[in-house]
């Protein structure tokens, strides 16, 4: 299998240099040439295969061309060494919660499987490997704890100044070792474009091994695929001849992108929901066939405050860039903070099921577009307490436990580094980097 760019001016690579280098010298994303399907008879007896079984499946249809079926065994279940199960909330709507991994959040799958297929491509290469990752939040957190403390890898975190929760950001920034947390005074969107420009910076790679671990990587956003195929199997059973609606909490867009894949190998999904808080340019998108990205702008739901979700480019050229046939497949839906808010207490009152900020913005995409005949599930990106401060003035105080594993990152002192929005500050801070 190669992996080409969705800007189409350079030869097609393997996924071993897909994966190291993260971007395509051209500036675009990697895209597998061809999306391999299952056979039909697959999704009838899937519900006998654990989550792992089921993973490792999916990965032989993207990896086992480049890795052998042993090895790659060995990472997918080294991955998945923890659940992610659906909880029902109301009649037909389930919660498909994705945080039970070391950072309690949807990312760590993807994380941990990109850090373990790295170390498998670098082998003995002596060569330091620097992995350059923007977050809004969550994807700090997940990279730096799935690359922690692997040998022959330094990870830089870029995040926007006082834009992520406090439980997020000490995540990130008080583990040290090859971690290193760069405080970036802008957005998340002038974050993604310090590392996409680094990319492109000839010297600056001739100098330093740059790949990322942002969605944008294949390795990153692929593997999200599994717990789609992984949450069919478990409902199927309880799906009747209704239809399965999926709605996603959308941000940079790679865990929707994983989804669509999904589909396209041949998931029984009817139909995916993008969630947007007020950065909804992909909204607007699916309203009007125009695509105008602008800044972001801050909300409760801040992992998702992205304003040029980079993965968008991948759906574009997953659907021949047609607009009727990628509106046959997502419709959107937008929140504004008031609209989470009440999302969040009506749903704790009514049912006693607590959605953070960004799930809050998945389940009302469903409630408000349910049909007869169909079921959904929405995806529950990352656990409430991480939203401390924001669950309790919307719920109020006492509602929210802080799980052990949280508290302890609480425990550490913050290290980081700051910088402007500006390029030239970054770059000059990584070639002082190169030197030591």
């Amino acid at each position: 299998m190669k992996y080409y760019s969705t800007n189409h001016q350079v030869q097609p690579v393997t996924l071993k240099e897909a994966v190291i280098k993260g971007l395509a010298a051209d500036n675009g994303l990697f895209m597998p040439e061809r999306v391999v399907k299952f056979d039909p008879g697959f999704f009838r007896w899937i519900d006998r295969l654990s989550f792992q079984e089921i993973s490792f499946e999916v990965a032989l249809k993207f990896f086992g061309d480049e890795i052998d079926p042993y090895t790659l065994k060995n990472i997918v279940y080294d991955t998945l060494s923890f659940d992610c199960p659906l909880v029902q909330v109301t009649g037909q709507i389930w919660s498909l919660e994705l945080f039970h991994g070391p950072t309690m959040a949807f990312k760590d799958v993807g994380a941990r499987f990109m850090a373990r297929l790295l170390r498998y491509f670098l082998g003995k290469n002596d060569q330091t490997v620097n992995v350059l990752v923007a977050t809004s939040g969550d994807t700090g957190s997940a990279v730096a704890n799935g690359f922690l403390g692997v040998d022959g890898i330094r990870v830089f975190v870029l995040y926007p100044k006082g834009k992520v929760s406090e439980i997020q950001e000490k995540q990130f920034t008080t583990l040290y070792q090859n971690i290193t947390a760069i405080e970036v005074d802008g957005t998340f969107d002038d974050c993604q474009a310090l590392v996409k420009t680094a990319f492109l910076d000839e010297e600056l790679n001739n100098r330093m091994l740059l790949t990322s671990a942002n969605s944008i990587n294949v390795a990153r956003f692929l593997p999200q695929a599994f717990y789609y195929f992984n949450a069919y199997a478990r409902i199927m059973n309880q799906l009747g001849k209704n239809e399965l609606v999926v709605a996603v909490p959308s941000g940079n867009f790679g865990n929707l992108t994983a989804g669509l894949f999904a589909r396209e190998m041949g998931l029984p999904v009817s139909k995916f929901i993008a969630a947007n808080n007020e950065n909804d340019v992909v909204f607007q998108y699916l309203q009007t066939g125009f695509y105008q990205p602008r800044p972001s702008v801050e909300t409760l739901a801040n992992a998702m405050d992205v304003g040029t979700p980079s993965n968008f480019v991948r759906i574009l050229d997953l659907y021949d860039k047609s607009w009727e046939k990628i509106k046959t497949v997502i419709s959107g839906k937008r929140f504004s903070d008031e609209e989470i808010s009440n999302t969040i207490q009506r749903v704790y009152a009514e049912t006693g099921y607590v959605c953070d900020p960004h799930g809050a913005c998945g389940y009302e995409a469903l409630h408000t577009s349910l049909k007869a005949g169909q079921s959904g599930i929405f995806l529950e990106t990352a656990h409430p307490a991480k939203f401390m401060e924001t669950m309790e003035a919307i719920l109020g105080s006492g509602k929210i436990n802080l799980p052990p594993a949280l508290a302890a990152f609480m425990k550490g002192e913050k290290q980081v580094i700051s910088l402007g929005n500006q390029y030239e500050d970054f770059r000059d801070y990584l070639f002082s980097e190169s030197r030591k």
